[in-house]
This record gives structure tokens, C-alpha cells and sequence, in this order.
């Protein structure tokens, strides 16, 4: 595996290691508070941010951005993505939440075929699959209950829609500086949420302002890690490496909600450990393989 896409890789995992934190802290504040404020507070941060570091020129270059449409499509397709999977959150079980959404790297590494033209050796699917299975040990849906209904559809849509949206995302960022990527994406969630907010604005304590701008750092940061790493790695090497957030996500429950990982959490954590070491190390096999180009 060449330095570039390792960085794609390392890029990826930090990305998913926070948004398990926005995660855990959204998880917090939407006991009270409306989806779409908790968006909104969130996208003004990183609106804010990405003005302050880019100042003018990068308002000039978001607006004047050549792949403007591409990314207002992907942006309202990550609205129903985060639309579908908070409102499936408040009625599923962390279990059943999490087996069904993750359904998502594997659907991302079958567009990547048809839609970015990638090759996916038979390494990537096994790491797939491998880490889909440490998903499902983890969870143990079917030992929870699980049933087909509206909130499992909600979560499989969220999946299908997260996905789309990541396999859209390496097609931009090829075209598109991050940060540009970035404001054009909170832009469009300001003005979006805003209009829900003028209908849904519910009154906020200083804790919960603060959680909400918290969201929005680490949510931040989470993204131009995650765009860069699109830049750096095809989708199919880093889409098995979203399952690591479900580890974090057991530690966090763990640490704020005294949730006690059972034996499966283990054993399922393994395997996904599993599928990113099955990358990295399938690709660095393959790499030897390849014949070194001829110099003339």
C-alpha cells in the first residue's frame, strides 16, 4: 500500500473516530431538541470556520465552483440520509440501528464499480464481508428482536443514501479543494435547516448551545479528514473501514451511558479489526505482484 492511500486510510478511520463523538453527543441533545436546530448550530460552525480560514477567496471559489450542482445533489442527499438515521434512531435499539446502517460499505463498494469504474480485487470484498459479519456478531440483531418496520426502513434508506452520497463524493473531490467542498456543504445545510428551524426553534440552555457547537468542531474536522481521504484512496479501499466506528461506539456507550459490552462486542470488534488488516496487507501483497513499469 503506497503512502498516499495509507493516508486515505488513517484519514478515514480518525473522520469515523469523530463522527462516533458527534454521534454520541447528538444522541444527547435530540432527547429535546429538533433534528434540524441541532443541523443548523452544527452547520453554522463549520461555515464559520471554513470563513475564517479561507476568508474571501473561498466564498469566490464556492460559488463560482464548477461542480456547484454535483454538490448540492450529494448535500441533499446527506439530509436524508441524517433525516432517515436520527429519526430510525429514536426508535431502534443500538443493535438493530447499527446492523441495518451498516449495510452502507457494502453498497458503496458495489457503485463503485458501475459508477467511479474502479477495479475491487476479490481482497476488498472479503474485507467487506468480513467486517459486515463482525458487524452483525456485534450487534446480534436477531437475539434482539429485530423486525422488518418504518424505523428499519428509515435505517436501510440512511444506509442507502449515506452510500450514494460517499460514491458521489470521491467523484468531486477530484475537482474541488476540501475546503471549498466543505463551506459549499455547510452553506447549503444553513440555509435548509434555517427555514425548519423559523418553524421548530426550541429555546436552549447554555450546555446545550455549547454541545451543539461542540458538534460542529468535531463534525468539522471529521469532514475534511474524510474529504481528504477521498482524494487519496478509492472508495472500495476505505468503505470496510467505517466499521470502526461501531467500536467506538460501544466505548462511548460504555463511558457515557454505562453501557456493558458483551462477549459478541468482542468477538465482533475482532473482525473488523480483521477486515482493515486484510486491507492493508492485501494491498501491499498486490502492490509486489504488479510488475514495476518499464522505463525508456
Amino acid at each position: 500500500m503506497n503512502k498516499t492511500v495509507l493516508s486515505g486510510v488513517i484519514l478515514t478511520s480518525f473522520s469515523y473516530f469523530l463522527f462516533s463523538l458527534q454521534d454520541a453527543a447528538v444522541k444527547l441533545l435530540v432527547v429535546g431538541l429538533p433534528v434540524f436546530q441541532i443541523l443548523f448550530i452544527r452547520s453554522v460552525v463549520i461555515f464559520c470556520i471554513c470563513l475564517a480560514i479561507g476568508r474571501k477567496p473561498v466564498v469566490v471559489a464556492a460559488v463560482t465552483s464548477p461542480v456547484l450542482l454535483p454538490l448540492f445533489f450529494r448535500n441533499l442527499l446527506l439530509l436524508g440520509a441524517w433525516l432517515a438515521f436520527y429519526s430510525a434512531a429514536r426508535d431502534l435499539g443500538l443493535a438493530e440501528l447499527t446492523t441495518v446502517y451498516y449495510a452502507s460499505p457494502v453498497i458503496i463498494t458495489l457503485l463503485a464499480v458501475p459508477i467511479l469504474k474502479e477495479r475491487v480485487p476479490a481482497i476488498r470484498w472479503v474485507a467487506v464481508i468480513f467486517g459486515f459479519i463482525g458487524v452483525v456478531i456485534a450487534c446480534n440483531p436477531i437475539g434482539n428482536g429485530m423486525t422488518l418496520s418504518l424505523p428499519v426502513g428509515l435505517a436501510l434508506l440512511a444506509a442507502v443514501l449515506w452510500a450514494v452520497s460517499t460514491v458521489l463524493l470521491r467523484k468531486t473531490a477530484m475537482h474541488e479543494k476540501t475546503i471549498v467542498q466543505m463551506m459549499v456543504s455547510s452553506g447549503f445545510f444553513i440555509v435548509v435547516t434555517g427555514i425548519a428551524c423559523l418553524f421548530l426553534w426550541t429555546p436552549v440552555s447554555a450546555t446545550e448551545l455549547g454541545l451543539m457547537a461542540g458538534t460542529g468542531l468535531l463534525a468539522g474536522i471529521a469532514q475534511f479528514a474524510f474529504f481528504e481521504s477521498m482524494r487519496r484512496a478509492p472508495v472500495s479501499i476505505l468503505a470496510p473501514f467505517e466499521y470502526t466506528s461501531l467500536i467506538w461506539a460501544f466505548m462511548l456507550g460504555f463511558a457515557i451511558w454505562g453501557d456493558v459490552p458483551q462477549d459478541n462486542v468482542f468477538f465482533g470488534a475482532g473482525l473488523i479489526f480483521a477486515a482493515g488488516a486484510i486491507i492493508v496487507l492485501g494491498e501491499r501483497f498486490m502492490k509486489r505482484l504488479d510488475p514495476p513499469a518499464s522505463v525508456h
